[in-house]
């Protein structure tokens, strides 16, 4: 059975504006303003892609692990559920 991933149009989109923002941020040091604001800038572009990763997260179990869990084939839940948890465990 082929598998089918979940759109993440949302996240592109998100994407986009967070390369504008690290654009930004590289204008910045190139410009050699002042330290605070760029850092600022770098915690709020950091903050954006931490959105991307839970939205990434929610799409995967709200997709990928619901079908597994539909499919009635325990293993196949079991990995994903797996997969969650490590990348739950690694997180900072």
């Amino acid at each position: 059975m082929r598998q089918i991933y979940p759109n993440h149009e949302a996240q592109l989109i998100r994407l986009g504006k967070i390369e504008g923002q690290i654009k930004g941020i590289r204008r910045m040091i190139e410009e050699r303003r002042y330290c605070i604001d760029i850092v600022q800038q770098v915690r709020a572009a950091t903050a954006a892609l931490e959105q991307v990763k839970l939205g990434v997260l929610e799409s995967h179990v709200r997709h990928c692990v619901k079908d597994a869990a539909r499919s009635q084939q325990p293993e196949l839940l079991d990995e994903k559920l797996d997969e969650v948890m490590r990348v739950l465990a690694s997180v900072e």
